[in-house]
C-alpha cells in the first residue's frame, strides 16, 4: 500500500529573516548588494529537500504586505514597530522568492494578505483533499492549522515537530485556542493589545476553563470564582477591556479564503530545476560550496 500524500507549506520570509539576522556579511553580488540572507535561505531549503524526499505537494508563503495588510485597515497600529525592508534586504527578499520559484515551488505572497493567511488558505484546500499537512515555521502563530489528524507543525531550524497535542501540552492552550490565547495575552512582536496584567499562564487557564472566547464573555462574572491569583482582578481587567479583546481577536485569526488560493500546491522537485537554481546563485555572485551542492543533487536525482 502507498503512504499517504503529504504536504508541507513553507514560511519563507522566517527563514529568510533569520539568515539575515544571523549569518556574517560575507557573501555579495558583483555590484557590492550583500547577500547573506540568499545564502542562508538557499541553504536552508537544500538541507531541507535533502531530508524530505518525494513531496507531491509543497508551497512557499512571502510576506509582503508590512503596513498594507487588511489588518492595518482594523488596527493601523498593526505591526507598526516594524521597520520596512531597507533597499538591500528588499533585493534579497525578492531574489529568494526567485529562486524558490526556480526550484518550482508553488509561490505566494502580496500586499493585501500575510503568508500566514495563504498558508491557511492552502492547508484549507490540502485538508479538503485529505492530505495532513506540515507548516514549516518557527512562528507559533501557526500552531493554529494543526486541525486534522497528521498535521504537524515543525520548526526545521531547532528540529522540532509538534503534533496538536503536543503543540498544545507546549504552549498551554489547543491549536484551535490559539488566536483567542493571543487576544488576551497580546503579541508585542505584532504589536497586537492584549488585557494589561492578564499573563500568558492566566491567559492560557482561561481559556482550559471557558473553552473560547465567546463563552468567556457569556460567563465573564465567573472569573472571579476561578483559582488564579488575583482572580476578581482579572475579572475586572477583562470587562474593562473587552472591546480590545474583541478587537485584536480580528487580528490574530487567520484567513483562510485569501482570493486565488484554489488549486492544490502540486510538486515534484526536479534535476533541470535544481541546476537552474545553482545557475541563479552563480549569477547573483554565490559561488563555491553552495551552487555545487545544488548540482550534485540534481545528479543524484538523475541517476535515482
Amino acid at each position: 500500500m502507498n503512504a499517504k500524500p503529504r504536504a508541507c507549506l513553507i514560511d519563507a520570509s522566517i527563514y529568510i529573516f533569520r539568515a539575515w539576522f544571523s549569518l556574517p556579511d560575507r557573501w555579495h553580488s558583483p555590484e557590492g548588494w550583500p547577500l547573506n540572507a540568499v545564502y542562508g535561505y538557499s541553504n536552508f531549503l537544500l538541507e531541507f529537500f535533502q531530508g524530505e524526499g518525494e513531496l507531491p505537494y509543497c508551497a512557499a508563503a512571502f510576506d509582503e504586505s508590512l503596513g498594507s495588510c487588511f489588518r492595518n485597515d482594523i488596527y493601523p497600529a498593526y505591526k507598526a514597530s516594524r521597520e520596512l525592508p531597507d533597499e538591500a534586504l528588499a533585493l534579497q527578499l525578492q531574489s529568494c522568492r526567485e529562486i524558490t520559484e526556480r526550484l518550482g515551488i508553488p509561490s505566494f505572497g502580496c500586499s493585501r494578505y500575510e503568508a500566514d493567511d495563504y498558508l491557511a488558505s492552502l492547508a484549507r484546500l490540502l485538508r479538503g483533499a485529505g492530505v495532513p499537512v506540515t507548516i514549516v515555521t518557527r512562528d507559533k502563530d501557526l500552531g493554529q492549522l494543526l486541525i486534522a489528524d497528521g498535521d504537524r507543525w515543525w520548526d526545521f531550524a531547532a528540529g522540532v515537530s509538534l503534533d496538536a497535542p503536543a503543540f498544545a501540552q507546549k504552549f498551554g492552550v489547543e491549536p484551535s485556542q490559539f488566536a483567542d490565547y493571543l487576544a488576551l495575552v497580546g503579541d508585542p512582536v505584532d504589536d497586537i493589545p492584549g488585557v494589561p496584567g492578564v499573563g500568558a499562564k492566566t491567559s492560557a487557564r482561561l481559556l482550559q476553563y471557558f473553552g473560547n472566547l465567546d463563552t468567556l464573555e457569556r460567563d465573564l462574572h465567573k472569573v472571579a470564582e476561578l483559582d488564579i491569583r488575583g482572580a476578581a482582578r482579572v475579572q475586572e481587567r477583562i470587562r474593562e477591556h473587552w472591546p480590545q479583546v474583541q478587537l485584536s481577536r480580528q487580528l490574530t485569526g487567520l484567513e483562510e479564503r485569501v482570493p486565488g488560493v484554489d488549486v492544490l500546491p502540486a510538486f515534484s522537485l526536479e534535476s533541470d530545476a535544481l541546476m537552474g537554481a545553482s545557475d541563479y546563485l552563480s549569477e547573483l555572485g554565490i559561488d563555491g560550496p553552495l551552487p555545487g551542492r545544488f548540482r550534485r543533487l540534481a545528479r543524484e536525482l538523475e541517476v535515482a
